[in-house]
């Protein structure tokens, strides 16, 4: 039996199409369906039992399991940028996590769980996914800040050798419908885009950058996904490990690519940043992905363009993954 955590969410619902069209359905997932979005990510997909986090936390805590869990996939979170509550973040990010590779360590159950590049601050210590850096950084939110907290715990005790952790990059795809604000801005410029031509980007503030060219490592979520795959159908490989295509590209290079890919020509609207917000954007991301091939991962990943073409056959009728 596969545990999947988060798997009405985003990256969660992916995950669970893709070991059905493997053929896997003995599989207990794990969310809280507090909204209809997020219910249609679990339309047509096959699974044994479904069990709400807070439960799903007590049957863990009483050891109540079945036997035969062979992994915990941890990709539930809160994964909001801009919430500040430090508590809920320490209870539902930190505490829920370690609980969780506490029980799979116990239990010879193999446990790979999602980090995040937010964990990257603003990139001054570099986005090596090594231990010297991920001690160094500096995380901008308390979203990265609880994210960091859980890498650090893994090393520190000494449970690098043990469990895999994920650093997502920018994720974007299918299945993202339900994620408001926290959607990419593919998703939530779409509809725009289609219906006026126009799209909004935030204006830069550092000299450096002209406004639409700060970067991000944008992966396509049918690539993260196929990374999470990877590292299950490889128990023997353990470690902290970057999930990104190692090549950052601009928000105008996005936002070319969504108009090409409806059929438009390019209209950039650049907007003033929120206030709360200027302190702690990241103007730039990019994935050291030396370890991840190190490791044998050698597929390429899809280009911003192609992607963005797949992504918008969605769009069109928000079909799901």
């Amino acid at each position: 039996m596969i545990v999947i955590t988060g798997a009405a969410g985003f990256i969660g619902s992916c995950l669970l199409a893709a070991f059905n069209v493997r053929g896997q359905t003995d599989i207990l997932i794990v969310d809280h369906l507090d909204e209809e979005l997020k219910k249609e990510n679990l339309k047509n997909k096959k699974y044994v039992a479904y069990h709400d986090k807070k439960d799903f936390l007590e049957l863990i805590k009483k050891n109540q399991l079945p036997d035969r869990v062979k992994c915990l996939l941890h990709m539930g979170a809160c994964s909001s940028t801009t919430l500040q509550d430090a508590r809920y973040f320490e209870e539902n990010n930190f505490e829920y996590t370690r609980t969780l590779a506490q029980w799979a360590l116990n239990h010879q159950v193999r446990f790979i769980y999602a980090s995040s590049a937010a964990t990257y601050g603003d990139g001054s210590c570099g986005y090596k996914d090594d231990e010297k850096t991920m001690r160094r950084c500096r995380p901008l939110n308390l979203y990265g800040q609880s994210k960091q907290k859980f890498d650090l715990w893994v090393l520190d005790q000494g449970l690098v050798d043990e469990v895999v952790g994920l650093k997502f990059f920018n994720v974007f795809g299918p299945n993202e419908y339900h994620k408001g604000d926290m959607r990419s801005v593919i998703a939530k410029s779409y509809d725009r885009v289609v219906k006026e031509g126009k799209m909004a980007l935030f204006k830069s503030y550092k000299n450096e950058y002209a406004d639409g060219e700060q970067k991000r490592d944008f992966i396509y979520v049918k690539d993260a996904v196929d990374i999470v795959m990877y590292f299950f159908d490889h128990p023997e490989i353990h470690g902290i490990f970057n999930v990104g295509t190692g090549r950052a590209r601009s928000w105008n290079d996005l936002a070319r690519a969504l108009f090409a890919a409806v059929g438009k020509k390019a209209v950039i609207e650049y907007i003033d940043m929120p206030e709360h917000l200027r302190e702690r954007y990241q103007y730039f991301t990019q994935a050291d992905i030396i370890n991840l091939r190190k490791n044998n991962y050698r597929k390429a990943f899809t280009s911003l363009e192609d992607a963005i073409r797949d992504y918008v056959g969605y769009l069109k009728t928000n079909r799901h993954i």
